[in-house]
């Protein structure tokens, strides 16, 4: 039996087949000249990948049940793919331009997609300006054949495995939850990366900054591994004893939730009798049913941005969408209706850095630095019919529950004040368009920037209440970017800086008596858990999961113990 180690993620072991996530290949188009006597041989080439390629989108038509509604935009998609895949007039325009400039073929039929796809972008039209990310889409697809690079499918790997790979996206996991792998071991990604938080919140053993050469050395797929996310370690080859181990072990975890579970209808509060109220934090409709479930008080954030970075069936998104308003409404309805009068609360459009989405009403940016870059707020205020949408979505939701919207990463008085008057104009459209809403939806903002939580007095006379976003709050306070696991040894929630700009913020809104709550990892780690209500506050938002240990954990304790945990925190140095 050998031993590889890595830094604890998400707790619980997991027993399973591993499978090793081939390693991403980038697409390099090749520009050369060909003879005139080759070019028969190129088209050759283009003609076997266009039919592999037709062959492959219309067998995944085919799967598609066409009783379900969640199909029809999958639906559409792929037979546009199959439209564009045999248009005469595009294919008779590439095969002009290859014989007459004499490029490879690869290289021309990159030129001749991208140069199509401007001018229908350039069209003025909506629907036009979707169909262009569809052509770079399948001709990509075309391109990837012909050049031997196969993207890996996510959804191919095996229930019940244990995933090894470099890096996954949010998405990724998402597509994973619902696979029930019994553990992901990462190469790259900190503690607190967006798809770390995922897999905690679906109870996915996770480790992290595994060594993947001496695992590839080890370790071959198929092969029975043990990760135990608790100690932070994969062992290959188990003899049986250590299997027993961990199947006691993992039969002792489902004691402990079964113990748990009865905290479920029961209210969160101390020993004492102190009040709280434990929210989750979702990404999409399936969440809300598992934490309506898992006795939530509510959601205290509803990640909208996850809604395009996949289908409504969790997979990804196959070509860019335009950001819908119907799309928007029946999800944030759906959420609503779950909760059945349940506060939830919905924060806009948090795009960009590590999550990315893709839209055709978003260019594709090139930053050194996305995570200091154009996301969050600062993508919705430049593109302000994307904020206009999501808010008319929202205020057309707001009437069939008890809806909150928050706006993600301010670092202004002046910020807020843009979005609120976007949000009064909406208002304003739908009253004269007859569509009912609720007028009186509190807007909030989440603080997770040292701007926002030192001007918190600024900002308390301008919003309804306060989240405090502890994940990036450390990441921007420590200059530490949370998803490189080199300096994850650095990302540290309890250093005093972070502290204070929490108790700023939390005094503030008690000073100006607005609601705060937080929706970070700080509020579903017990540690943390004990520090915040030390510290004042009474409205956490987590991972369902963590709803019925973070109530047994709060009946443990007094206020006046809880204060002493946080004081020491406060005054360590």
């Amino acid at each position: 039996m050998e031993v590889f180690l890595g830094i604890s993620a998400a707790s619980g072991a997991g027993i399973g087949p591993a499978f090793l996530v081939p390693e991403s290949v980038k697409r390099s188009i090749p520009r050369n000249t060909v003879k005139a006597s080759d070019l028969e041989a190129g088209w050759i080439r283009f003609e076997k990948a266009v039919q592999t390629v037709t062959a492959d989108v219309s067998d995944r038509l085919s799967s598609l049940s066409s009783t379900e509604k969640s199909n029809d935009v999958q639906r559409e998609i792929l037979e546009t793919y199959i439209l564009m895949l045999a248009d005469p007039v595009f294919t008779k325009e590439l095969k002009d331009c290859y014989e007459k400039e004499f490029f490879n073929i690869e290289y021309t039929v990159h030129k001749k997609s991208q140069e199509y796809a401007d001018r229908l972008r350039n069209a003025g039209n909506d629907y036009l300006a979707e169909r262009a990310q569809d052509i770079t889409d399948i001709f990509g697809r075309v391109l990837n054949e012909m050049l031997g690079i196969h993207p890996f499918d996510i959804n191919k790997i095996p229930d019940g495995s244990i995933v090894i790979a470099t890096t996954l996206s949010p998405t990724d996991a998402i597509v994973l939850s619902r696979k029930k792998i019994a553990g992901l071991a990462l190469t790259e990604g900190g503690l607190s990366s967006h798809v770390v938080i995922l897999a905690r919140n679906y109870g996915i053993p996770t480790i992290v900054g595994v060594n993947r050469s001496s695992l590839q050395k080890k370790i071959t797929n198929g092969e029975l591994i043990v990760i135990d996310g608790e100690i932070g370690e994969i062992l290959a080859d188990p003899d049986e004893a250590t299997l027993n181990e961990y199947n006691e072990k993992i039969n002792s975890e489902k004691a402990q939730q079964a113990l748990l579970d009865k905290y479920l209808n029961l209210p969160a509060e101390t020993k004492d009798g102190t009040k709280f109220k434990l929210y989750a934090n979702i990404g999409s409709t399936e969440e809300a049913e598992i934490a309506a479930k898992s006795g939530a008080d509510g959601i205290g954030l509803f990640r909208t941005e996850f809604l395009y970075m996949s289908m409504a069936d969790g997979t990804p998104h196959v070509s860019a969408r335009s950001f819908n308003e119907e799309e928007q409404f029946e999800a944030y309805k759906k959420v609503l209706e779950i909760m059945k009068g349940k506060p939830v609360t919905i924060r806009t459009l948090d795009a960009g850095g590590d999550k990315l989405i893709s839209s055709v009403d978003i260019p594709n940016f090139e930053e050194k630095n996305p995570l200091m870059g154009m996301r969050a707020v600062r993508l919705s205020l430049a593109f302000p019919q994307i904020l206009k949408t999501q808010f008319r979505a929202l205020y057309r939701a707001s009437v069939y529950g008890d809806l909150r919207i928050m706006i993600p990463l301010i670092t202004s008085s002046e910020q807020v004040e843009e979005c609120l008057k976007i949000a009064a104009l909406v208002r304003e459209e739908l009253k004269s368009e007859g569509i009912p809403f609720n007028k009186k939806v509190p807007v909030g903002i989440m603080v997770e920037t040292a701007a926002a939580a030192l001007t918190s007095d600024c900002l308390a006379k301008l919003v309804d209440f306060f989240s405090l976003g502890t994940n990036d709050l450390t990441q921007y306070t420590l200059a530490v970017d949370r998803e490189n696991s080199n300096v994850s040894g650095i990302y540290d929630e309890f250093n005093l800086a972070v502290l204070r700009l929490i108790d700023i913020t939390i005094q503030n809104a008690k000073k100006y008596r607005i609601p705060v709550s937080v929706c970070g990892e700080m509020a579903g780690r017990q540690e943390s858990v004990l520090v915040l209500a030390g510290m004042g506050i009474r409205n956490l938002s987590m991972g369902a999961k963590m709803i019925t240990r973070t109530k047994e954990l709060l009946h443990r304790f007094t206020i006046k113990e809880l204060k002493a945990i946080s004081s020491k925190k406060l005054n360590k140095l």
